[in-house]
């Protein structure tokens, strides 16, 4: 079973940071418009158990991806299962059609900004993801995955690097949580 281990943090100096994931021997990707579209269960609220699913789309690629509940409280670390499908917008929309057809809810969008970073610190690959997230504001998003053995460990490293970048107050809410006031 795969776990995303992950804690994010708002930027109020995001050049700052970048140059110390950059002195640090951050790779830089390319910014990537997403577009997360997401959606509620049939028979139970996913705003109450701490769930998610969504479709997104970065560029031309799609995937759908559940989230499961969290499994602890000092990182946003839970079950996550992440599938792609067809490329383009036209199969996005008809992904959503399916799961509306299902009897899904489609809840809200939340379209960001996001730069990748890549960084090899203390014999581990964190994925990092500068996010602009209109309107609420810039992000830093450090993460990495694990099995069922390696989730605390993960979320112990991910505790060190944001130390090591002098972060501290994590928002453990979602994007889609903060924008719809939750």
């Amino acid at each position: 079973m795969q776990y995303e281990v992950e804690l994010k943090f708002p930027l109020a100096n995001p050049t700052e940071i970048v140059a110390k994931l950059m002195s640090l021997g951050a790779v830089v990707a390319s910014p990537v418009e997403q577009v997360d579209r997401y959606f509620n269960h049939p028979s139970r609220d996913f705003s109450q158990t701490d769930e998610a699913f969504r479709i997104r789309s970065a560029g031309e690629a799609n995937c759908v991806t559940y989230k499961g509940t969290r499994v602890d409280s000092l990182t946003k670390t839970r079950r996550e299962i992440e599938v792609p499908f067809a490329d383009g917008p036209d199969a996005a929309n008809q992904m959503a059609e399916v799961w509306q057809a299902l009897g899904f809810r489609f809840v809200s969008e939340v379209r960001k900004t996001r730069v990748p970073l890549t960084l090899d610190w203390q014999q581990r690959t964190y994925d990092i993801a500068l996010d602009e997230v209109p309107p609420l504001g810039t992000f830093l998003e450090i993460e990495l995955l694990a099995d069922e053995a390696g989730r605390v460990a993960a979320g112990d490293a991910i505790l060190a690097l944001a130390r090591e970048l002098n972060l501290t107050h994590p928002e453990h809410r979602s994007y889609l949580k903060l924008l719809l006031g939750l």
